[in-house]
């Protein structure tokens, strides 16, 4: 049974990170995607209203955090944007989130509803645990819409399983190995933030997420956790004919 764990070293790093974590088992094909795609671009015209350049996106509090720790890790944030930055400039130009397939669409309607970063996994693709941790020595990265993998240097901050990372820099870039494809049965949402700054944004979009899992992709089984300091392992259930629940 796979499990998802932050290392030590993260939270060395990071005292105060905290990620809330969704998994979906999606149980047949995912129902009201139309009304999902309309959602999600409704969310759109919502941020791109509120934050109307790249400077606001950037002056926001959910934003800066990133931008913060992004610095502490020895990264320009202008070259390498947080995941949820880079949605939000591309919103604020006056672009849309493309419909990628309903996983994707119902991940990008909530952090442009909370402006939070959400991943999403093929946890069918798991060969093991899943963890944040930093890279070491024959870690491997296969770039999104790339079949060939590239090592990736050790001192890292990354998600992986093994020595196969599933994403860069945090929450820079995801592979292309794990991605939500129309065959995908369980995925695995991590939700990033910060206590103090981001945490409640964190809690309302993992809510709001299983929601949309249950209601509009169909998802027969659905697990809410939690991950920090104090609690820094949980287990996914990814295995077959697991109850789920709920986590504070």
């Amino acid at each position: 049974m796979a499990k998802f764990t932050v290392s030590d070293e993260v939270f060395e790093i990071f005292p105060d990170a905290c990620f809330g974590v969704v998994v979906a088992e999606i149980a047949g094909d995912p129902i009201e995607i139309s009304s999902l795609e309309a959602t999600m671009r409704l969310e759109a015209d919502r941020v791109r209203a509120a934050l109307k350049s790249a400077q606001d996106v950037r002056a926001h509090s959910n934003v800066s955090a990133w931008r913060d720790s992004f610095v502490r890790l020895g990264l320009n944030p202008n070259r390498f944007p947080s995941s949820i930055e880079a949605l939000l400039s591309r919103v604020a130009r006056g672009g849309a989130p493309p419909s990628v397939n309903p996983v994707v669409d119902a991940a990008n309607t909530v952090s442009l509803r909370h402006l939070v970063p959400i991943g999403a996994h093929d946890a069918g693709t798991f060969a093991g645990d899943i963890e944040l941790r930093i890279s070491g020595n024959g870690d491997m990265f296969t770039p999104f819409g790339e079949i060939e993998s590239e090592p990736v240097p050790p001192g890292e901050l990354v998600y992986a399983c093994g020595n196969q990372v599933r994403t860069r820099k945090w929450v820079w870039r995801q592979s292309e190995i794990g991605k939500i494809v129309p065959s995908t049965a369980r995925v695995f949402f991590p939700i990033d933030g910060f206590a103090g700054k981001t945490d409640d944004c964190v809690r309302r979009a993992r809510r709001d997420l299983a929601m949309l899992c249950r209601d509009m992709l169909g998802a027969g089984i659905v697990r809410e956790m939690w991950v920090d300091a104090r609690s820094p392992s949980v287990n996914l259930g990814v295995n077959l004919g697991v109850n789920l629940g709920v986590d504070p």
